[in-house]
Formats: C-alpha cells, structure tokens, sequence
C-alpha cells in the first residue's frame, strides 16, 4: 500500500466537494476511559467522588471537592493488539505508544463563609480519544467482488439518466471527476478498467466477478492514527459541605487519518477488452487516504450531594462538541489484468481520484451521566456509573450550518444510544497505601439489526458522502467495548504516586463493503472480518497538593 504516495499528493490540487459519511461522525465521536491512574484504575466511576484532576472531563462538580489546591501530570504506555479474523484465518498487529494522558491544576480558594467556604477553579489538559489502530488479514475465497457492486449501480444511475458511459473516461483535457455528475467510486473503477459494458456503447456494466467462473481471494491492510486533545476550564464550590457544583468550557483539538487497502487477486474473472470484456486474470488494489482535523468546544456541569459523610450521589450533563472541520481525502486503484486475448499480454497501471478538500461542521452526541458512591468503614470506596451517549443524535452540516439530510438519516438509521456501566473500588491498607480496582462495560452504539442482518437482508451502509466523492467502501461497526483496571496509590504529606493496568478489550466487524441487492434483486453479503483489540497501558500520576 503506497501509502506516501497518497499522503504526498493528496494536497496538489483541492476541490470543495463534501465526503464525510455517517461512518466518519462516528469516528469523530468517540471517547477513551482516559484520565488520571487513579481515575483509570478505579474504571472511570467518579461522577459522585469528584476530587481527581479527571473530573473536569467528567463531573465538573468534582472539582468542589477539593479541599488544596492540586497539581498532576499523567504519563502512560499504551501496548495495542489488533487480531483479525476471516473465514477461520486470523492475524495479528502490534503496536507500542507512549504518551503524556493529562496534567493540569486545581487552584482553591478559601471563603470563610459557612455557606460556600470554598470556591475552586482548575485548568487541565487531557488525550481523551486515541484513534491508533493498525489492522490487516486475508479475507479468503471471496463470493463476489467490490467491482460488481459499482457496475450493478452504475448500470442503475444510466437507466436512470443520471449520467452516459460517455461522462466517464478521463483523458485529454476532460476530467470526470470534476465535470460529471458520477460517483467517484465509477469513475475511478472505470478508469482502472475494472467495470466494464457488456457491449460497445452499452450502459449496462459488469463487474471483474463471474458468478459461474471466476474465484477470487481478498485482503486488507488499514492503518488510523490520530486523537482527540480537550482543554478544559472549570469553576466550581460547595454549598454547607453537602451540595458541590461546578461548571466547565472545552476546547478540543481532533485529527483523525486513515489509510485503507482493499485488494482482490481474480481468476478467470471478466476483464476489459476494447469495448466490452473477455476472461482472464488480474488483481485489483483499491488504496484511500482520509484526513479529518478540526476544533471544538463543549460545555459540562453537574452536581455532587452528600447527605451523610458516607454517601454520595452525582450527576453532570455534557453538550455535544460543536466541532469545524476540514477533511481531505484521496484514492488510486492499481490494476493488473492478463489475458489470452490481449495482443500485448495484459492492462495494467493506476488510477486516481482527484484530490478532494472541503470544510464542514459536526455536532457530537449529548451526554447525560449519574453515580453513587460510598464509604465504608474509612477506609474503603465502592462507587457506581451509568452513562448514555445518544450517538442517534450525531449531525453533520455544511460549512454554513446547513443540514446532511441524507447522511444525518443515515446516522439515525445506523446508529443507537449507548449504554456504559463504570464500577470501581478503593481500599486504604495504611494512611500511605491503597489499592484500587475497576469494571466498565459500554454497549454497541451500533443497532442489531445493522450489526447482524439476516442472511435474506442487505443492509447498504453509505460511504460515498452525499456527494458521492468519498471512494473508500470499507468500515467499520463496533460492538461491546469492556476494561478491567487495578492499581496502587502511594501518599506522603503533600506528595502522591500512583500507578494503574488498564486492559481494554473492544470487538468490531470489518466489512470490505457494503452489502446491496444486486440487479437481479438478490441478496449479496460483501466478505468481512471480526476484529478484536486487547490495548493494555500502564498509567503513572504524580501530584503535589499544596
């Protein structure tokens, strides 16, 4: 996969068409169970602590708790394992990151007053989203191929007029990326001699797979990086020691980059001859490039009660992030086909898209979370958290805040509210050490009948953008996404130290693409792959409270 090759390139000629997909909102959308080692080893369940740096990504009212003033820095060692598995052939991917996770200050300031004795505020920054992943596998004896797909809804936009074979072929002075009103995902097929008409001057196209003759072989190899950076202000008190209350501002700072290959070997598969096709063998590799990068801002607030020193209940509410966004984006499809027929033994070369450059808008789901905690005995810490995204509420928009109709549908059709329990435990073993440990469990945000469709049903997840400039037909749904956590706390005087394992073990469904109703009205299911990460990172925290 020439994956500088794209990156290189991709900047030399910018358009203003628009790409992003439901799929792309989802990927700006997500969040990490990141923040202190403390935070982290006690699984993220501090909507009612509060007293933890992390709490101003989270509850903003924890920063009432505090009681002097703070400040932390958080470093963390993320080893990631990416297994794939199609068709009983599986693979694995490895990948070791360090990074600096969080720092930031809590400042207190004394009031003397029974009725708010303090008033706190506190700055911090925080890596709240990793997007690193790196993945790849063989997806076995295909059933079909990418390029029937295209040429069965190429041969259904020509019937319906939206375009001729003629709107095409690029060469000379024309371009048909930018004069034509096909999808970019025909036009580079086309290009790369992989749909073909069945006849001179038809408009119905075949695709590289025979049903009756050809057998093919697929893989992958897709590689993300990227991240979300928030920096928060937060301001915040307590009220007679019993209700705290705080309020926050974010700003986020997002890139996200993926390079993606798709790769079909073919034989005895329909390959271009003149005007039409014949048989023969050949390969196909389809390479995309996408950037997302942008900013944000985001509001929080919540509340804190203590009725009794010994219990707790909590409860914050985030905004969507309010993000402006630009993305660019890029493809080119390597062919190599041979032939009996070819006089010259075979067609190969590349193609490519025209680069592809455009600014837009997102909102990120709404965020409601609650929690309860207790103490027992002084000496332990149960605490529980239940949080709903409502990923449904996505939206995307052009750059003047016009809505994606089609794309906000899709991400409503796709996407559901996600439900994430936190647990997490503390035990004082003397007034200098602890020990900690946590759970969070966070269901798909996928719907099931997406996820698991039944054999006699085709799900077409869109991924061309409403444009229909976007080329890469692959992606991704998560399913269930746990972390086990545990750690140690070391305290003296004013100094703290602590220390966390975080494993994170998430599930997901790699398609090639998607699945359709092909023109003979059948069901055709694209090959797939399962894929499952097991992240663990090792999180140091040291502190100063004065």
């Amino acid at each position: 996969m020439n994956k500088t090759l794209l990156a290189g390139i991709i900047l030399v000629f910018p358009t203003v068409m628009a790409a992003q997909s439901a799929i792309d909102a989802f990927s700006i959308s997500q969040s990490d169970l990141r923040g202190s080692a403390r935070f982290m080893s006690m699984g993220g369940a501090f909507t009612a602590l509060g007293g933890d740096i992390s709490t101003l990504n989270q509850n903003p009212a924890g920063i009432g708790v505090f009681r002097s003033s703070d400040i932390s820095v958080t470093l963390d060692i993320n080893a990631m394992n990416t297994k794939t598995d199609a068709l009983g052939e599986a693979e694995s991917m490895s990948k070791t990151k360090f990074n600096c996770n969080n720092f930031g200050y809590v400042g207190v300031i004394r009031l003397n007053s029974e009725t708010m004795p303090f008033f706190n505020w506190g700055a911090s920054y925080s890596r709240t989203a990793s997007f690193d992943r790196y993945y790849r596998g063989n997806l076995g004896n295909l059933a079909t191929s990418y390029t029937n797909l295209v040429a069965d809804y190429t041969t259904r936009d020509i019937a319906a007029g939206y375009y001729s074979p003629n709107d095409l072929w690029g060469g000379d002075d024309y371009d048909p990326y930018m004069s034509s009103a096909a999808p970019w995902s025909t036009i580079l097929m086309y290009n790369a001699y992989s749909i073909n008409p069945v006849a001179e001057n038809s408009g119905t196209f075949t695709g590289l797979y025979d049903y009756d003759k050809t057998s093919a072989m697929g893989s992958f190899d897709v590689e993300e990086r990227g991240y979300i950076d928030e920096y928060s202000i937060n301001l915040g008190g307590n009220i007679f020691n019993t209700v705290y209350w705080g309020i926050g501002f974010g700003i986020t700072d997002i890139e996200f980059k993926q390079f993606a290959y798709y790769g079909e070997s073919l034989h005895d598969a329909n390959v271009s001859y003149g005007s039409s096709y014949t048989h023969g063998n050949g390969t196909l590799g389809l390479e995309n490039y996408k950037r997302i990068y942008g900013s944000g801002f985001n509001f929080k607030a919540g509340l804190i009660f203590k009725p009794v020193n010994e219990f707790r209940l909590g409860i914050a509410v985030h905004t969507p992030t309010y993000y402006n966004l630009s993305y660019e984006g890029q493809a080119a499809a390597e062919y190599d086909f041979t032939s009996p027929d070819y006089s010259d033994g075979g067609v190969r070369g590349t193609a490519y898209t025209a680069p592809d450059e455009f600014d837009f808008k997102a909102h990120t789901p709404w965020r409601l979370m609650v929690g309860a905690a207790g103490v027992i005995g002084g000496r332990a810490i149960i605490s529980a958290d239940y949080e709903f995204r409502g990923y449904s509420s996505m939206k995307i928009q052009d750059w003047h805040g016009n809505d994606y109709r089609d794309i906000n549908s899709d991400i409503e059709t796709y996407y559901q509210g996600v439900n994430i329990l936190r647990l997490g435990a503390e035990y004082r073993l003397t007034p200098s050490f602890s020990i900690r440990a946590g759970y969070s469990y966070e269901s798909s945000p996928v719907k099931s009948g997406i996820l698991d469709p039944a054999a006699s049903e085709a799900n077409y997840i869109y991924t061309s953008g409403p444009d229909d400039t976007e080329t890469q037909p692959s992606y991704t749904f998560d399913r269930s996404t746990q972390y086990i956590t545990a750690g140690l706390g070391y305290r003296y005087k004013s100094v703290y130290l602590d220390l966390a394992y975080v494993h994170r073990y998430r599930q997901s469904d790699y398609h090639a693409f998607t699945d359709y109703v092909d023109t003979e009205n059948y069901a055709v299911h694209a090959p797939s792959s399962k894929l499952t990460d097991h992240n663990n990172s090792v999180v140091l925290t040291f502190g100063v409270k004065f």
